[in-house]
Protein backbone atom coordinates (compact mmCIF):
# COMPACT_ATOMS: atom_id res chain seq x y z
CA UNK A 1 0.00 0.00 0.00
CA UNK A 2 1.52 3.44 -0.64
CA UNK A 3 1.97 5.73 1.82
CA UNK A 4 -0.01 9.42 1.24
CA UNK A 5 3.13 12.42 1.48
CA UNK A 6 3.21 14.28 4.73
CA UNK A 7 1.17 17.57 4.30
CA UNK A 8 3.14 20.80 2.89
CA UNK A 9 5.35 22.53 5.89
CA UNK A 10 5.04 26.26 5.69
CA UNK A 11 7.39 29.21 7.11
CA UNK A 12 4.72 30.42 9.01
CA UNK A 13 6.60 33.07 11.17
CA UNK A 14 8.26 34.13 7.56
CA UNK A 15 4.18 34.66 6.64
CA UNK A 16 3.05 36.48 9.40
CA UNK A 17 6.55 39.04 9.18
CA UNK A 18 5.22 39.69 4.90
CA UNK A 19 1.90 40.30 6.15
CA UNK A 20 3.05 42.71 8.85
CA UNK A 21 4.91 44.20 6.67
CA UNK A 22 3.23 44.27 3.58
CA UNK A 23 -0.30 45.29 5.60
CA UNK A 24 0.30 46.61 8.81
CA UNK A 25 -2.44 44.24 10.01
CA UNK A 26 -2.98 44.73 13.44
CA UNK A 27 -5.11 41.96 14.57
CA UNK A 28 -2.92 38.32 15.29
CA UNK A 29 -3.25 36.16 11.80
CA UNK A 30 -4.42 32.08 13.02
CA UNK A 31 -5.28 29.18 11.72
CA UNK A 32 -7.80 26.73 11.93
CA UNK A 33 -7.38 22.80 11.80
CA UNK A 34 -9.93 20.15 12.13
CA UNK A 35 -9.33 17.14 13.05
CA UNK A 36 -10.97 13.08 12.49
CA UNK A 37 -10.59 12.25 16.04
CA UNK A 38 -10.70 14.33 19.46
CA UNK A 39 -7.26 12.71 20.40
CA UNK A 40 -5.49 14.30 17.56
CA UNK A 41 -6.50 18.01 18.47
CA UNK A 42 -5.54 17.39 22.20
CA UNK A 43 -2.52 16.29 21.44
CA UNK A 44 -1.51 19.87 19.90
CA UNK A 45 1.39 21.14 22.26
CA UNK A 46 0.00 23.66 24.80
CA UNK A 47 -3.34 23.35 23.71
CA UNK A 48 -6.38 24.85 25.64
CA UNK A 49 -9.90 23.40 26.13
CA UNK A 50 -12.00 25.44 27.58
CA UNK A 51 -14.23 25.42 30.59
CA UNK A 52 -17.61 26.99 29.54
CA UNK A 53 -19.88 26.60 26.63
CA UNK A 54 -19.16 29.27 23.68
CA UNK A 55 -19.52 30.38 20.00
CA UNK A 56 -17.06 29.74 17.41
CA UNK A 57 -16.35 33.19 16.88
CA UNK A 58 -15.55 33.83 20.44
CA UNK A 59 -12.96 30.59 20.08
CA UNK A 60 -11.90 31.88 17.08
CA UNK A 61 -11.17 34.97 19.10
CA UNK A 62 -9.44 33.51 21.82
CA UNK A 63 -6.81 32.97 19.28
CA UNK A 64 -7.15 36.06 17.11
CA UNK A 65 -7.24 38.55 20.18
CA UNK A 66 -5.90 37.04 22.78
CA UNK A 67 -2.88 34.64 20.95
CA UNK A 68 -4.09 31.53 22.75
CA UNK A 69 -4.21 28.24 21.47
CA UNK A 70 -7.57 26.48 21.86
CA UNK A 71 -8.96 23.22 20.68
CA UNK A 72 -13.18 22.28 21.16
CA UNK A 73 -15.09 19.48 20.06
CA UNK A 74 -18.88 19.93 19.55
CA UNK A 75 -19.84 19.65 23.03
CA UNK A 76 -17.76 23.06 23.78
CA UNK A 77 -20.19 25.08 21.32
CA UNK A 78 -23.35 26.52 22.68
CA UNK A 79 -25.80 24.88 19.86
CA UNK A 80 -26.18 23.34 16.87
CA UNK A 81 -25.40 26.20 14.20
CA UNK A 82 -22.09 26.75 15.65
CA UNK A 83 -21.51 22.78 15.07
CA UNK A 84 -22.78 22.38 12.08
CA UNK A 85 -21.04 25.11 9.90
CA UNK A 86 -17.34 23.37 10.84
CA UNK A 87 -19.21 20.07 10.40
CA UNK A 88 -19.84 18.76 14.36
CA UNK A 89 -23.24 18.68 14.18
CA UNK A 90 -25.15 17.28 10.98
CA UNK A 91 -26.84 20.14 8.85
CA UNK A 92 -30.77 17.98 9.30
CA UNK A 93 -34.04 18.87 9.10
CA UNK A 94 -34.27 20.38 12.11
CA UNK A 95 -31.32 22.51 11.31
CA UNK A 96 -32.10 23.37 7.85
CA UNK A 97 -35.52 24.82 9.34
CA UNK A 98 -33.98 27.51 11.54
CA UNK A 99 -37.20 27.71 13.35
CA UNK A 100 -35.12 29.76 16.52
CA UNK A 101 -34.63 32.34 14.02
CA UNK A 102 -38.10 33.05 12.78
CA UNK A 103 -38.57 36.53 14.28
CA UNK A 104 -35.34 37.17 15.22
CA UNK A 105 -33.55 37.18 12.38
CA UNK A 106 -36.25 36.57 10.16
CA UNK A 107 -39.77 37.33 9.54
CA UNK A 108 -41.10 34.26 8.34
CA UNK A 109 -40.07 30.23 8.69
CA UNK A 110 -39.94 30.81 5.01
CA UNK A 111 -36.70 33.17 4.75
CA UNK A 112 -35.12 31.48 8.20
CA UNK A 113 -34.99 28.02 6.21
CA UNK A 114 -33.81 29.98 2.76
CA UNK A 115 -30.71 30.94 4.69
CA UNK A 116 -30.12 27.97 6.33
CA UNK A 117 -29.84 26.44 3.06
CA UNK A 118 -27.88 28.89 1.89
CA UNK A 119 -24.73 28.69 4.32
CA UNK A 120 -21.57 26.79 3.25
CA UNK A 121 -21.06 24.08 5.77
CA UNK A 122 -18.18 21.61 6.39
CA UNK A 123 -20.18 17.85 5.49
CA UNK A 124 -20.59 15.82 8.90
CA UNK A 125 -19.15 12.79 9.44
CA UNK A 126 -15.58 13.79 8.47
CA UNK A 127 -14.53 15.54 12.05
CA UNK A 128 -14.60 15.71 15.53
CA UNK A 129 -12.62 18.20 16.92
CA UNK A 130 -11.48 21.68 16.13
CA UNK A 131 -8.35 23.84 16.80
CA UNK A 132 -7.18 27.38 16.67
CA UNK A 133 -4.14 29.24 17.27
CA UNK A 134 -1.94 32.07 16.06
CA UNK A 135 0.14 30.98 12.95
CA UNK A 136 3.30 32.06 14.85
CA UNK A 137 3.41 29.66 17.21
CA UNK A 138 4.02 26.40 14.68
CA UNK A 139 1.81 24.26 16.14
CA UNK A 140 -0.93 23.78 13.49
CA UNK A 141 1.17 23.51 10.58
CA UNK A 142 -0.13 23.02 8.31
CA UNK A 143 -3.51 24.82 9.01
CA UNK A 144 -6.48 23.65 7.01
CA UNK A 145 -7.21 27.38 6.48
CA UNK A 146 -5.78 31.19 8.08
CA UNK A 147 -8.09 34.01 8.77
CA UNK A 148 -6.94 37.64 8.28
CA UNK A 149 -8.89 40.34 9.57
CA UNK A 150 -8.03 43.59 7.87
CA UNK A 151 -9.93 46.88 6.93
CA UNK A 152 -11.65 47.69 3.57
CA UNK A 153 -8.42 48.93 2.32
CA UNK A 154 -6.12 46.31 3.64
CA UNK A 155 -8.17 43.63 2.19
CA UNK A 156 -8.17 45.13 -1.40
CA UNK A 157 -4.36 44.72 -1.28
CA UNK A 158 -5.15 41.53 -0.20
CA UNK A 159 -7.39 40.70 -3.17
CA UNK A 160 -5.33 42.39 -5.72
CA UNK A 161 -2.32 39.53 -4.60
CA UNK A 162 -4.05 37.18 -5.15
CA UNK A 163 -5.14 38.50 -8.31
CA UNK A 164 -1.61 39.42 -9.79
CA UNK A 165 -0.84 36.00 -11.41
CA UNK A 166 -3.78 33.58 -12.34
CA UNK A 167 -6.01 36.48 -12.35
CA UNK A 168 -10.13 34.94 -11.45
CA UNK A 169 -12.61 37.26 -11.02
CA UNK A 170 -13.70 36.13 -6.55
CA UNK A 171 -17.61 36.02 -6.41
CA UNK A 172 -18.45 36.44 -2.51
CA UNK A 173 -21.91 35.80 -1.63
CA UNK A 174 -23.20 37.43 2.62
CA UNK A 175 -25.88 35.12 4.11
CA UNK A 176 -26.26 37.76 6.67
CA UNK A 177 -25.98 36.52 10.62
CA UNK A 178 -24.07 33.46 10.88
CA UNK A 179 -21.32 34.96 8.62
CA UNK A 180 -18.96 32.42 9.65
CA UNK A 181 -20.17 30.38 6.15
CA UNK A 182 -18.86 32.94 4.28
CA UNK A 183 -15.56 33.06 5.58
CA UNK A 184 -13.79 30.26 7.73
CA UNK A 185 -17.43 27.67 6.78
CA UNK A 186 -16.93 28.21 2.74
CA UNK A 187 -12.83 27.94 2.92
CA UNK A 188 -12.66 24.61 5.22
CA UNK A 189 -15.71 23.69 2.32
CA UNK A 190 -14.35 24.56 -1.20
CA UNK A 191 -10.72 25.16 -0.21
CA UNK A 192 -10.66 28.99 -1.76
CA UNK A 193 -10.36 32.09 -0.55
CA UNK A 194 -13.00 33.66 1.20
CA UNK A 195 -14.00 36.97 2.04
CA UNK A 196 -16.97 38.12 4.62
CA UNK A 197 -18.32 40.76 6.11
CA UNK A 198 -18.48 39.60 10.11
CA UNK A 199 -21.97 39.44 11.50
CA UNK A 200 -23.71 40.77 14.68
CA UNK A 201 -22.63 37.88 16.83
CA UNK A 202 -18.81 38.01 15.35
CA UNK A 203 -18.74 41.40 16.68
CA UNK A 204 -20.89 41.02 20.22
CA UNK A 205 -19.43 37.86 20.90
CA UNK A 206 -16.36 37.44 19.10
CA UNK A 207 -14.73 41.01 19.60
CA UNK A 208 -14.71 41.63 16.29
CA UNK A 209 -14.51 45.30 15.44
CA UNK A 210 -16.16 47.50 13.25
CA UNK A 211 -13.82 48.28 10.38
CA UNK A 212 -12.78 44.80 10.27
CA UNK A 213 -13.70 42.31 7.48
CA UNK A 214 -12.10 38.60 7.73
CA UNK A 215 -10.88 36.52 4.93
CA UNK A 216 -10.21 33.30 5.46
CA UNK A 217 -8.14 31.19 2.75
CA UNK A 218 -5.50 27.81 3.06
CA UNK A 219 -1.93 29.01 3.44
CA UNK A 220 -0.86 28.36 -0.05
CA UNK A 221 -3.18 31.10 -1.28
CA UNK A 222 -2.15 33.43 1.96
CA UNK A 223 1.62 31.97 0.22
CA UNK A 224 0.67 33.25 -3.63
CA UNK A 225 -1.20 36.40 -2.36
CA UNK A 226 2.11 37.64 -0.74
CA UNK A 227 3.74 37.16 -3.55
CA UNK A 228 1.55 39.29 -5.55
CA UNK A 229 1.18 42.33 -3.09
CA UNK A 230 5.28 42.47 -2.94
CA UNK A 231 5.35 42.51 -6.70
CA UNK A 232 2.89 45.28 -6.38
CA UNK A 233 4.50 47.09 -4.06
CA UNK A 234 7.67 47.33 -6.29
CA UNK A 235 5.09 48.73 -9.34
CA UNK A 236 4.19 51.55 -6.67
CA UNK A 237 0.80 50.01 -5.68
CA UNK A 238 0.95 49.32 -1.95
CA UNK A 239 -0.49 49.91 1.48
CA UNK A 240 -1.19 51.87 2.89
CA UNK A 241 -2.59 53.53 -0.33
CA UNK A 242 -1.76 57.79 0.06
CA UNK A 243 -4.99 60.45 -0.61
CA UNK A 244 -3.48 61.79 -4.24
CA UNK A 245 -6.06 64.76 -3.44
CA UNK A 246 -9.57 65.30 -5.07
CA UNK A 247 -8.62 68.39 -6.54
CA UNK A 248 -5.05 67.68 -8.06
CA UNK A 249 -4.75 67.12 -11.60
CA UNK A 250 -4.28 63.14 -11.54
CA UNK A 251 -1.91 63.24 -14.70
CA UNK A 252 1.29 63.12 -12.94
CA UNK A 253 0.15 60.65 -10.51
CA UNK A 254 -1.17 57.86 -13.47
CA UNK A 255 1.75 58.64 -15.03
CA UNK A 256 3.58 57.06 -11.93
CA UNK A 257 1.58 53.75 -12.23
CA UNK A 258 1.56 53.63 -15.70
CA UNK A 259 4.59 54.96 -17.89
CA UNK A 260 5.77 52.70 -20.14
CA UNK A 261 8.98 51.24 -18.39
Amino acid sequence: MQQQAPPEQFDLGAIVADLNNLLRVKTTVIGIKMFARVEEMEAIPKIRRPSAVHTTDQIVSMASRLGWTVGITGDDLVGAQCRAVIGLAPQDEKWLAGESYVGVWHGTAEDARKRQEALDVVPYGQYQAMAVSPLTSGRLNPPDICLVYATPGQMIILINGLQYTGYKKFEWGVVGETACADSWGRALKTGEPSLSLPCFAERRYGGVPDEEMLMALPPAYLVKAIAGMKQLAKNGLRYPIAPYGIQADVRAGMGVSYAKK
